[in-house]
């Protein structure tokens, strides 16, 4: 998927109102929801800032688009071993590894999960072309539990499940820091940074992110937890644990500069559960610490301050 960017430049005299409605009104290129999307993907500015849609527009606004014309490569089934924890006729439950792309997007645009689970079986089709099966996605650094549709009927049901708050994804996170509480609610709405595109950071007109936690082992400088997520926000569980100071051990976006070095962010996604979109029963798995996490908890085991 390589893409062109085109900008366009557009200065506010006499309208008012939200951006986006403004925005859609100024040319005839792209709906309002298409505006949405690109305020959404950050290719709008106002006077070099990152606005939200809602934002209300001032005469002498200086709006930039900045869009990018994707042109679209043939996504290409690609033989890649997958770790399958479950599959049936209507999902599959894959542990994917440390440094996989879950699907295609600009910089990425092949020897993805969605590659790999293309080539091993049929996909549903409702995220459209470049996300076949996707239900929920996990960043290129984290390890750990996916569920992935094979058929539209069970991506529907699962998506649901998502937006009902009704399945269970538990995560293991290593953070700097010693957390004195035995459990925590981190209760923050999260949006993209005004101030670094390729972050998210607490926003007070974000989307809700909800993440509890809970102490499984403290060491002399790191603390073991784990999550269990409400919301699946973009970067939720590692922007809420830097935001009361405890970043993720690793971490090259959100975390301290010197940590303990491994294959980026020590966090995994250890459990997973949904109601089967057919049989309608219950299912949980659960997928062991990747190698090089084991192996930095055996060090820190040395310095356990339980013993």
């Amino acid at each position: 998927m390589a893409g062109t960017t085109n900008e366009q430049q557009y200065t506010i005299t006499t309208q008012s109102g939200r951006l986006d409605k403004v925005l859609a009104g100024l040319q005839t290129i792209w709906t309002r929801s298409q505006v949405d999307k690109l305020i959404k993907t950050d290719q709008v500015t106002v006077n070099g800032v990152l606005q939200p849609s809602k934002y209300k527009v001032k005469t002498d606004d200086v709006i930039v688009v900045a869009a990018q014309t994707v042109q679209a490569t043939e996504l290409v089934p690609e033989d890649i071993p997958l770790d399958i924890v479950y599959e049936d006729d209507d999902v599959i439950v894959v542990n994917k590894p440390q440094g996989m792309v879950v699907h295609p997007a600009p910089g990425h645009p092949d020897h993805t999960l969605v590659n790999a689970l293309m080539f091993h079986s049929p996909l549903s089709t409702i995220n459209g072309e470049f996300r076949p099966g996707i239900v929920h996605r996990i960043d290129k650094d984290t390890s750990g539990l996916l569920m992935v549709a094979k058929n539209d009927h069970a991506h529907r049901s699962l998506a649901a499940q998502l937006k009902a708050k009704t399945n269970l994804r538990e995560y293991v996170a290593l953070v700097h820091g010693v957390i004195k509480e035995e459990t925590g609610t981190i209760n923050a709405p999260l949006g993209r940074s005004p101030k670094d595109r390729k972050k998210q950071a607490i926003v007070r007109d974000g989307r809700p992110a909800v993440t509890h936690f809970k102490v499984l082992k403290r060491y002399q400088h790191y603390t073991l937890i784990s999550c269990r997520l409400e919301t699946g926000r973009t970067h939720q569980i590692r922007v809420h644990l830097q935001s009361i100071g405890h970043p993720l051990v690793g971490d090259p976006l959100y975390g301290p500069k010197k940590t303990i070095k491994g294959n980026g962010q020590f966090l995994h996604a250890r459990l997973l559960g949904f109601e089967h979109p057919t049989t309608g029963e219950m299912l949980t798995f659960e997928a062991p610490l990747p190698p090089i996490f084991k192996a930095t908890l055996a060090k820190l085991d040395k310095t356990d301050l339980n013993h």
